[in-house]
């Protein structure tokens, strides 16, 4: 067992080793390709890039902030701006020059980041003790009828889990079933169904100290993703009976309501909670960004955490565990849910200056907060602010307090898993020196 995991090691070195001189060698033969066909016209071709990627950003920031015919020309001037300096490398003959440049570019960076990855270390697992009476919610219409399409009702009564299935017609209180299941004598509660479902249900599961299963038959499905499971097929979810094991995971709330991914507040939040936003979406979306992105509607919010304090921000996220760097717009991408922290995202952008230093800075942008906090804190001058809790729209009075609870939740999961994405580390080329060329008897 020693000697293949050695080897295992050894494979992995090598893999990260032949990956790092990947890397490098595309950025070389990007930066010489540039230089030696492009010649003095590459620092032109660099500038003309830039200026046009920054146009296009702020041609888009105030197509989000205007309507009627400025809305048009700003999307005019981003799509000119974007066409102009193609057609500009095009008339001197450097458009191949520049597009393969972009292409030897996105090879490095690919590579660099198998390099520099350190593998994803998941929570520590724990054995998973019989359970005797198991008690399953399924709601039948979550993830366009997955419960009926892979037959996960009649796989789980199979291995005697007793199932109930919601009705579609009528509201059913999820939280109130599975308290009566508590009190009925149930061992292990579980949900196929939406990340709200699974939230109120993984409540009451924290509050009685009972494993919890989550059965991958959502939309979207973060939460499950986040655990490692398997979103293709959420039958194989029902594994865990048979070779599962524990996972320990915080649970975050938001007043006195748990969520397992996020909470959101201030642009999103007032926009998916207008009643025109279901029948109309992009149109909904358009006409209340101008007002909502320029603070002419909806209230003024003030973020606190972790000692940082960002007044009037237009977007808060909050979530159950930080995102993975590269992943902080909520695609569900957290690399553990056992750091007993929040990460906190807030985006402040009041000009299309700072729109460009957002979108083209990054986590460096002044207008991009991002901290880990055990307590946030969300105020406003209003006495209720919409908030997105798991996908669910509520409105809750200010201040909104949301804190995190360490290990709260027995998640039993199958043994066997597909995992969760690997985090996106930072380019280092430094780094990636040293472990494409690392001094002897040294490894990256």
């Amino acid at each position: 067992m020693t000697g293949s995991r050695d080897a295992a090691g050894l494979q992995d070195e090598a893999r990260r080793r032949w990956s790092a001189r990947l890397a490098l060698a595309a950025a070389a033969v990007a930066m010489v390709l540039l230089l030696v066909v492009g010649g003095l016209k590459s620092i032109a071709l660099l500038v003309a890039g830039l200026a046009a990627l920054a146009l296009a950003i702020a041609g888009l920031w105030w197509a989000l902030t205007h309507r009627g015919a400025r809305r048009l020309l700003a999307l005019g001037l981003a799509a000119g701006a974007v066409v102009a300096v193609f057609t500009g490398y095009a008339l001197v003959n450097l458009l191949w020059v520049v597009l393969t440049t972009l292409g030897l570019w996105a090879v490095a960076v690919s590579a660099g980041r198998v390099a520099l990855a350190s593998g994803h270390k998941g929570p520590t697992e724990y054995p998973a003790g019989p359970v005797a009476r198991p008690f399953l919610i399924m709601n039948p219409r979550s993830g366009g009828g997955k419960v009926g399409r892979f037959g996960l009702a009649e796989k789980a009564r199979a291995l005697g889990a007793e199932v109930v299935l919601l009705d579609p017609d009528h509201h059913q209180d999820v939280a109130a079933l599975a308290r009566q299941a508590v009190a009925d004598g149930a061992d292990l509660l579980g949900v196929a169904g939406g990340d709200g479902t699974q939230a109120l249900v993984a409540g009451v599961a924290a509050e009685h100290g009972l494993p919890f299963l989550v059965i991958s038959a959502g939309t979207r499905n973060h939460f499950a993703m986040d655990l490692g499971l398997d979103r293709t097929d959420p039958s194989t979810c029902l594994d865990a009976f048979t070779d599962g094991v524990e996972l320990r995971i915080d649970l975050g709330l938001i007043g006195d309501r748990v969520f397992v991914n996020n909470a959101s507040f201030g642009t999103y939040a007032a926009v998916v909670q207008s009643p025109a936003y279901r029948d109309d979406k992009v149109r909904t979306v358009l006409e209340m960004l101008p007002d909502l992105l320029t603070h002419q509607r909806g209230p003024r919010l003030t973020l606190r955490a972790a000692g940082t304090v960002v007044e009037a921000p237009q977007a808060v996220l909050v979530s159950n565990n930080p995102y993975a760097p590269g992943d902080a717009g909520g695609l569900g991408r957290r690399p553990r849910m056992d750091t007993g922290a929040l990460g906190v995202l807030g985006v402040k952008v009041d000009t299309a200056a700072e729109a460009v230093g957002l979108l083209m800075g990054g986590a460096q942008s002044a207008g991009l907060t991002a901290v880990a906090a055990r307590e946030v804190t969300v105020d406003a001058d209003a006495a209720e602010i919409p908030v997105g809790v798991d996908g669910e729209a509520l409105t809750l009075p200010t201040p909104v307090v949301c804190r995190i609870r360490p290990g709260a939740l027995r998640v039993r999961v199958p043994r066997h898993r597909p995992g969760v994405p690997q985090a996106r580390p930072p380019m280092d080329w430094r780094r990636l020196r040293r472990i494409a060329f690392p001094p002897h008897g040294t490894t990256g």
